[in-house]
C-alpha cells in the first residue's frame, strides 16, 4: 500500500472517530419529557402550558409548564374531525417524529461535491508527478531509486575492457568495506568520482560493479529527474536524496547524465533564478559545504564533461575523473568473452579475431554484435552460433541492413558497381590508406553500395599522408562515375562523400594546424565550427582575408588529392573494368577478390557465394539489389571519418 493511501485511510479513521464522539456528546445532552398530544391539549385548557413553540416544518412543539417542566410534543397530522372525536373520547394521540438522516450522511452529501473536486486535483498531481507512489504533495521528495546489498549481482567480473578504470576506483571499494583504514593514516576517501567516456563504454556498469563488490546500499537517479517546472523543486529533491544517504550510510549514490543538471552556471536564460542552477548549488553545497557528508561517494557519469561546472570538479566535489574510453583489442576480447558465456558457440569461433576485426566499437557495441550473432543462428535453426553468424553480424552493424524488398535497374546496379570500385581501387593504392575490407553492391541502410575499410591496428592518432589519402578515396567513386558516364552522366550518389572530404579538409587547415600555408594556429573555436568573415560573432579576430585564405587553402587541398585520383583511376582502368564485372556477377566481395583484381588475375568466388550457389550452376539467386524508387532523393553514403567506419 503505497504512502498516500495510507495517510488517506488514517485521517478517514480520525473523521469517523470525531464524529461518532461529537454525536454521543449530542446525545447525551438533557431532553425534555415527551408528552402527547392529547395530555398537551388538556394542560392548555387547564392552564398548566406557560409557553409553546410550534415547528411548522416538522410539527413538533416546544414547551415550558408552569411549574417549570419542558416538554415536547408532535402535531399529529390527520383529520381535524377526527382528533377531536379521539380528544373527547379521552383517546391518547401521539405524533412521530419525522426521520431524520444520520450525521454522518447529512456530512457526506454536504461535502461530496468538494471532495470529489479534492480527488480530482490530486489525480491529475499524480499524473503530473508521474506516479511514483509519493503522493501529489510529494513534489520536492528524491525520485532516486534505492537498490539494497542483496539486489546488486554485478561485480568487476562482469566488468571487462576497462583494466585502468577498474583500479581508479577499486580504492572505493576498500573503504566502503574498510574505512578504518584509511582513516588511520588520515586519509580522506574522494566525496565524488566523476566518469567521463562515450556513450555505451560501461560507465554505469562500473559504478554497479562498485556497489555489488563493496555490498552497500547503492541510489541510482538521473540528472533530468531533478530538474522540474517549478523553481526550488529540483533543489528540495536533492536534500531529501542526501537525507536519505545518510541514514543508509556508508552508501554510494549514481547520477548518470549529470550534464543535464550540471551545466556551468550563468549561461542559463534565468538567471540566478533559474531552477537548473538552484539545484546545482544545492548539490554543490550538500557535496562539500558546511556539513560534511561522511561515507557517502556520489559517482556521477556524462560523456560531456566540457560543459560541467568548473565549482563541481574542484577538489572536494568531484575530484577524481575516471576516463571510461574505447577499449582497445585486448579490451574488446574480454568483453566479448564476457557476452559470450551465456551463448552455445561453434569450434570455430575465436574471440581474438572478431576483436581484430571490430576497431572503435564499444561495450555496447559488442553485447549487439554478439545478440546479433545469435539471431542470425536462430533464424537459420542452428544450435550454436558460428564464425559465419558473427561475420555476418558485423557486417550489419558496420555496414546496416541489407535491403531486398526493392528491384535496382540494371543501369543503376551498374552505375553502383563502378562508383565502389574506384572507391576500392583508390583505396587500395594510396599511402597509410585502411585496408579494404568489402565492397558490395547490395543497398545497406541509406547507401546504395557500400565500401568498408578496416585498420590493421587501433589508431589513436592521423597523419597528414592518411588524411589526405581519405580525401582521394572519398573521390574515388565520383571520378570513377564521370570516367564511365561521362560529365552529363554523374549523379548524386557521391554527395555524402563531396561533404566528408570537404569537412576533413576544412578541420586540417582551420583546427588541427596541418596547412604548410595557413600555419599551426586554431582559425575555427569549435569542433565542425568554421568562421568566415566579421558577420559571426565569435570570428572577430579573423580578418576577411584570412577567410579568404582559408577557402583557398581547402580547395588547394581538395583539388591536389583529386587530381591524384584521377590519376590512379586512369591508369588502372582496366582494374575498374574488371572489378565492375565482378561486382556485377557476385554482387559483393571481400580482401581476397580485390587482391585477384589488383594482380589483374580472374579473381576467385567467394566463400559464401560458392556455398549459396553450388546446386544452380553458378547463377546468382534471388535477393537483387535495390535502390531507392525516387530518382531526385540524393543517396546517403557513408564514408570514413574515423578508423572502422564504412565508406561508400
Amino acid at each position: 500500500m503505497s504512502d498516500m493511501a495510507k495517510n488517506l485511510i488514517l485521517w478517514l479513521v480520525i473523521a469517523v472517530v470525531l464524529m461518532s464522539v461529537f454525536q454521543n456528546f449530542s446525545g447525551n445532552e438533557s431532553k425534555a419529557s415527551n408528552t402527547d398530544y392529547t395530555m398537551f391539549l388538556r394542560d392548555v385548557s387547564n392552564g398548566v402550558v406557560s409557553s409553546a413553540t410550534i415547528d411548522r416544518n416538522t410539527g413538533q412543539i416546544n414547551g415550558v409548564k408552569r411549574n417549570g417542566e419542558a416538554f415536547t410534543t408532535i402535531i399529529p397530522y390527520t383529520d381535524l374531525a377526527l382528533m377531536d372525536e379521539l380528544i373527547e373520547n379521552n383517546v391518547a394521540v401521539f405524533g412521530k417524529e419525522p426521520e431524520e438522516s444520520s450525521l454522518l450522511t447529512s456530512i457526506f452529501i454536504s461535502w461530496f461535491p468538494m471532495l470529489l473536486l479534492i480527488g480530482v486535483w490530486i489525480f491529475f498531481m499524480r499524473q503530473m508527478q508521474g506516479g511514483g507512489g509519493k503522493g501529489a504533495m510529494s513534489f520536492g521528495k528524491s525520485k532516486a531509486r534505492l537498490l539494497g546489498e542483496d539486489q546488486i549481482k554485478t561485480t568487476f567480473a562482469d566488468v571487462a575492457g576497462c583494466d585502468e578504470a577498474k583500479e581508479d576506483v577499486s580504492e572505493l571499494v576498500d573503504f566502503l568495506r574498510d574505512p578504518s583504514k584509511f582513516q588511520k593514516l588520515g586519509g580522506r576517501i574522494p566525496t565524488g568520482i566523476l566518469m567521463v567516456g562515450p556513450p555505451g563504454t560501461g560507465k554505469t556498469l562500473l559504478a554497479k560493479a562498485i556497489a555489488g563488490e563493496a555490498k552497500v546500499p547503492f541510489f541510482t537517479i538521473s540528472g533530468s529527474d531533478f530538474v522540474e517546472m517549478f523553481v526550488g523543486v529540483g533543489a528540495s529533491r536533492v536534500r531529501d536524496m542526501f537525507d536519505q544517504a545518510k541514514k543508509s550510510a556508508p552508501c554510494i549514490i549514481f547520477i548518470d547524465e549529470i550534464d543535464a543538471v550540471g551545466r556551468q552556471r550563468g549561461a542559463g536564460v534565468g538567471g540566478g533564478h533559474d531552477e537548473r542552477e538552484q539545484t546545482l548549488n544545492q548539490m554543490l553545497v550538500e557535496m562539500d559545504g558546511f556539513e560534511g557528508n561522511e561515507g557517502i561517494i556520489v559517482i556521477a557519469a556524462t560523456n560531456r564533461p566540457d560543459v560541467l561546472d568548473p565549482a563541481l570538479l574542484r577538489p572536494g566535489r568531484f575530484d577524481r575523473q575516471v576516463t571510461v574510453g574505447l577499449p582497445d583489442i585486448r579490451g574488446r576480447e574480454q568483453i566479448i568473452k564476457v557476452h559470450m558465456r551465456k551463448v552455445p558457440l561453434g569450434d570455430n569461433v575465436e574471440a581474438s579475431l572478431i576483436a581484430r576485426g571490430t576497431p572503435g566499437f564499444s561495450g555496447a557495441d559488442l553485447a549487439n554484435l554478439v545478440n546479433e550473432a545469435a539471431l542470425f543462428a536462430a533464424r537459420s535453426g542452428r544450435k550454436v552460433v558460428s564464425m559465419e553468424e558473427f561475420d555476418k553480424a558485423k557486417d550489419k552493424i558496420m555496414m546496416g541492413s541489407e535491403r531486398k524488398g526493392m528491384v535496382m535497374s540494371e543501369e543503376e546496379k551498374t552505375n553502383t558497381a563502378y562508383h565502389e570500385a574506384g572507391h576500392a581501387i583508390v583505396g587500395r593504392l594510396v599511402p597509410e590508406h585502411d585496408p579494404v575490407y568489402k565492397v558490395s553492391i547490395i543497398p545497406r541502410g541509406r547507401a546504395l553500395g557500400v565500401t568498408m575499410y578496416l585498420p590493421e591496428q587501433d589508431r589513436y592518432s592521423h597523419s597528414k599522408q592518411h588524411l589526405e589519402s581519405m580525401i582521394s578515396s572519398l573521390f574515388g567513386g565520383r571520378i570513377a562515375e564521370n570516367m564511365t558516364l561521362g560529365e552529363e552522366g554523374v549523379t548524386t550518389g557521391a554527395s555524402n562523400d563531396i561533404e566528408r572530404a570537404t569537412e576533413i579538409a576544412r578541420k586540417m587547415v582551420t583546427q588541427w594546424g596541418l596547412s604548410s600555408k595557413m600555419g599551426p594556429m586554431l582559425y575555427a573555436e569549435e569542433e565542425g565550427e568554421v568562421f568566415l568573415g566579421r558577420s559571426m560573432s565569435k570570428s572577430k579576430n579573423m580578418s576577411d582575408d584570412t577567410a579568404r585564405a582559408i577557402d583557398a587553402e581547402i580547395k588547394s587541398i581538395i583539388d591536389r588529392n583529386y587530381e591524384r585520383a584521377e590519376k590512379i583511376l586512369t591508369e588502372n582502368r582496366d582494374v575498374l573494368e574488371a572489378m565492375k564485372d565482378c561486382l556485377m556477377k557476385y554482387e559483393t566481395i571481400d580482401a581476397k577478390q580485390i587482391d585477384d583484381l589488383m594482380a589483374r588475375v580472374e579473381p576467385r568466388p567467394p566463400a559464401d557465394w560458392e556455398r549459396d550457389h553450388k546446386d544452380d550452376g553458378g547463377k546468382p539467386s534471388g535477393g537483387a539489389p535495390i535502390t531507392d524508387d525516387k530518382k531526385d532523393d540524393k543517396p546517403v553514403k557513408p564514408n570514413v571519418g574515423k578508423p572502422g567506419d564504412a565508406t561508400s
